[in-house]
């Protein structure tokens, strides 16, 4: 094992520069030439069928065969002048990945290349060995794809990509981007009933949606040479090195050159895809980096952030990188997230996110925020469920991540406000009265997008005109917090309306009556709105006093999809069935117990295979010197304190692990889902990982550098 170590690190030593050249010095002249968009499709369709494409992907309405013809015709024709010669329906199953099953446009029948509207509109992939949580059986295969008009075809490679949803055969869905459409066009509506209370002419409200994505870059051999990182994403084992990330001297730092030359190379591969990567820039930890697209809908948006993962790995493979996506590779070290900025905007261009210097726009502005505020701390738990999985707990609430505990920061300019309006909304306003100046709405500054400071470890945060839900892992799919956070908001200004009208028909003054609910819900969700450490222990005691929940795994996080006023919401608002809710939480506890389970193993393997064989070796290295210096008459007591140390680590390693291994065996024997992620939290992560770890990463430390098996922390993450 040691030779492969050092042959990786002599072939990091041999790398070469790989050319990278992008199709023009101009982006512009190639940006989006792969994506068949509503430019492409104005461009290759009849002016009629253009107009019916946009109509219904503007409202949402079902595509007439004759014009799904025309779209599957001219959308052929465009994907084999770029060379295409497969399509396929890009789906999003509840794997955590993409899925796709190429179908050749060459009919051997006819002899002539064909492309009909009805395989565009729909495909009936193979469903049996796709996650479903007990909704089909394994002879019972059939599923659909159905096209998402609403989100660009794009070429892929030789193939023409057709983004879809993906159902059962009786109709559930089986893939994170149905419920995400449901959850956006249930916002949709309620946005949009209570922007008409400031604007009539407002007929739709869009989520926005900019994913910054964190992520590590190491030498592909290197990785290779570790097993933990090629079975499970990250090290189990590994010492911190003496220099870490210390020193500060690695974020916004100047970017690699090798690393920098695979950025522009993926960039150019974007921009060509239509994905509007705008950032790049070293993070915190050495070798992690970030990227970051511009707004789009949420929709398109989720898709391009899905296919700019696939799109970082295969680019990296042209320069011998390997991508981690996992939220904690390194221990020690920042973990990466993907943080979800999320908005939302009007048909007439207004994000309601947005501070004005007019106080009766601001009055909307606070609405919306409050609302929003009122949405989190009602459904904290949901929200943290919705981020939950095996990953993201190595991340959350370690030294450098949003902690688990929901809450919410402000800034000190918005913060100031919410107070002022929770205090003066029993002010008594007359007739004639300026109401927006009395209960200082007016004293909104313009600037507050400016003077909205940043808060690292908070898992919501407002952001000058956005929010940013820090806490969703980098290798997730933002379609499933996503899907929860809007679904809760439209929600709460359901509730808003509902209140509103009451008022309303009662003879209350439109403004006064907002004002009076929006005070209730300032001071009903105060509780959430945190602008200190969230990575302070004080503040985990402080929230316990305000009665937030602080769930700390996924096995337990998962229990807040099952609460009867949870799957309520879902149905009330037509995002998740009952039915289909109890799939998603089995399918998601069973992937819990998967990686916790392929973690122990490969612990077991590296500790009794690697490990254990090299500590003795060196070991008896050792005993022989101790020996010789002892018929030396030479005192020998360092060694053999050293081969006492090193006997002492390894008994507590193979104690360790076979302890382990008989939890696990414990484990596997349950029968229910719920209580088998529990055990696999409890009585195998929590009660062996960071003991059999703290003896390895120790054992690393004394034996031999030239007999250590595994590629150490400083070859990792600082030879590129």
């Amino acid at each position: 094992m040691a030779k492969i170590r050092f042959q990786a690190l002599a072939d990091v030593q041999g790398r070469k520069k790989v050319s990278v050249e992008a199709p023009s010095s101009k982006v512009s002249d190639y940006y989006g030439e792969l994506s068949f968009d509503l430019d492409t499709m104005r461009a290759t369709l009849a002016p009629q069928a253009f107009e019916k494409v946009k109509y219904a992907i503007e409202k949402g309405k079902k595509i007439d065969e004759e014009t799904a013809d025309a779209v599957a015709s001219a959308a052929k024709n465009w994907a084999m002048e770029h060379g295409v010669t497969h399509y396929t329906h890009w789906f999003q199953p509840l794997t955590g990945s993409t899925a796709e099953k190429h179908d050749s446009f060459f009919d051997a029948g006819s002899g002539i290349e064909k492309f009909k509207g009805s395989a565009l509109v729909q495909q009936e992939p193979d469903a049996s060995s796709f996650p479903n949580g007990g909704i089909r059986s394994t002879f019972e295969a059939r599923g659909y794809t159905a096209w998402d008009p609403s989100s660009p075809l794009f070429i892929y490679g030789r193939t023409l990509c057709i983004p879809t949803i993906f159902v059962a055969y009786t109709g559930e869905a089986l893939d994170n981007k149905a419920p995400l459409l449901k959850a956006v066009d249930a916002v949709d509506r309620a946005a949009t009933r209570v922007a008409k209370y400031f604007d009539r002419n407002v007929s739709r409200v869009s989520a926005s949606l900019g994913c910054e994505q964190e992520y590590f870059a190491v030498d592909k051999s290197l990785f290779a040479a570790r097993p933990d990182l090629v079975m499970a994403g990250r090290t189990v084992f590994g010492h911190n090195p003496a220099r870490g990330q210390q020193l500060d001297d690695h974020y916004f730092g100047s970017i690699p050159n090798r690393v920098f030359d695979f950025m522009r190379d993926f960039e150019t591969e974007c921009h060509r895809l239509g994905i509007p990567v705008s950032t790049r820039h070293n993070e915190v930890a050495p070798s992690q980096f970030e990227v970051a697209p511009r707004f789009e809908d949420i929709n398109v948006a989720v898709d391009h952030n899905q296919l700019m993962m696939d799109l970082m790995s295969k680019v990296a493979e042209r320069h011998d990188l390997k991508i981690l996506f996992h939220e904690k590779p390194f221990a020690g070290l920042n973990g990466s997230g993907k943080h979800n900025n999320w908005s939302l905007i009007t048909n007439t261009g207004v994000n309601l996110f947005q501070p004005s210097s007019s106080a009766r726009e601001n009055l909307q502005f606070l609405t919306f925020v409050v609302c929003t505020i009122k949405a989190v701390y009602d459904y904290a738990d949901l929200l943290r469920a919705s981020i939950a999985s095996a990953g993201n707990d190595h991340r959350l609430g370690a030294n450098e991540a949003p902690p688990a505990i929901m809450s919410i920061f402000l800034g000190s300019t918005l913060t100031g406000v919410l107070d002022e309006l929770e205090t003066n909304g029993n002010i008594k306003v007359e007739k004639g009265d300026n109401m927006y100046m009395k209960l200082g709405i007016d004293k909104i500054p313009e600037i507050i997008l400016d003077n909205t400071d940043r808060n690292r470890t908070s898992p919501f945060a407002f952001t000058g005109n956005k929010f940013e839900f820090r806490a969703v892992g980098s290798d997730a799919n933002s379609a499933q917090p996503m899907a929860a956070l809007n679904l809760i908001v439209a929600e709460v200004l359901t509730k808003f309306a509902d209140e509103l009208d009451k008022e309303i028909e009662g003879g209350k003054d439109k403004r006064l009556a907002m004002v009076e609910i929006l005070r209730r819900y300032i001071t009903e969700s105060k509780a959430v709105r945190f602008e200190g450490d969230g990575y302070s222990e004080g503040w985990v005691v402080e929230a316990e006093k305000r009665g937030l929940s602080n769930i700390k795994n996924t096995a337990r996080a998962l229990n807040a999809y099952l609460a009867e006023d949870i799957v309520k919401l879902f149905e009330k608002h037509g995002v998740l069935t009952h039915t289909e809710i109890d799939a998603r939480v089995e399918i998601l506890l069973e992937n819990y117990i998967m990686k916790v389970q392929i973690e122990s193993r490969i612990m077991g393997d590296l500790a009794l295979n690697h490990i254990i064989p090299t500590a003795i070796s060196y070991q008896n290295k050792l005993i022989g010197n101790a020996k010789g210096l002892k018929e030396l008459g030479v005192d020998n007591a360092a060694v053999v304190a050293t081969i006492e140390e090193i006997s002492g680590y390894i008994a507590d390693i193979k104690n360790g692990v076979t302890a382990m291994v008989e939890a696990r065996k414990k484990a596997n024997n349950i029968e229910d889902s719920a209580e088998k992620a529990a055990a696999y939290c409890d009585e195998v992560k929590e009660a062996y990982f960071e003991k059999i770890r703290y003896a390895v990463d120790k054992l690393e430390l004394l034996v031999d550098d030239e007999d250590w098996p595994l590629v150490k922390y400083r070859e990792l993450l600082f030879l590129r």
